[in-house]
Parts: structure tokens; C-alpha cells; sequence
């Protein structure tokens, strides 16, 4: 997971995660390897959010442009 995500930390990447669990939204499960090999999926709780996070990131891509000009008229005040 911290591969395909790139730029986080791993203390950062492991505490979402364990919020995550926290807040009920990803189980973790852990094989006894060595080292250990751990793996996390949604529950049922976090897949309700699958639709509307992807709805979120369409219209981050079909609006892009909308907000990059707005910051840039901001950014030259």
C-alpha cells in the first residue's frame, strides 16, 4: 500500500489506517509470517463510501480546471 500510494510516511500510512479500523471503515487482518504480513479491505461500513467517493474524485477531475484558475486569480492578489 505505501508503494502505490508514494509521498506518505509510514507512521502516517499506519496511523490512518488504524483510524480506519477504528472508525469501523477497514478491517485489518494479520498472517503469522516473518515477518508479519498484514492485510486490510473494507467492511461493509467503508464499501458505502466506494459510490460516493467516487462521484468526489469525477468531479475533481471534470471541474480540475475550474479550480486551478480560481486558485491562480487568488494566488496574484
Amino acid at each position: 500500500m505505501h508503494r502505490e500510494i508514494g509521498d506518505v510516511s509510514q507512521r502516517m500510512l499506519t496511523r490512518t489506517l488504524r483510524d480506519l479500523e477504528r472508525d469501523g471503515l477497514v478491517k485489518r487482518k494479520v498472517y503469522p509470517t516473518n515477518p508479519p504480513t498484514v492485510e486490510y479491505s473494507l467492511t461493509s461500513l467503508g464499501e458505502t463510501l466506494v459510490e460516493p467517493l467516487c462521484l468526489l474524485c469525477q468531479w475533481s477531475i471534470d471541474h480540475f480546471h475550474e479550480v486551478e484558475t480560481a486558485r491562480e486569480s487568488k494566488d496574484i492578489i
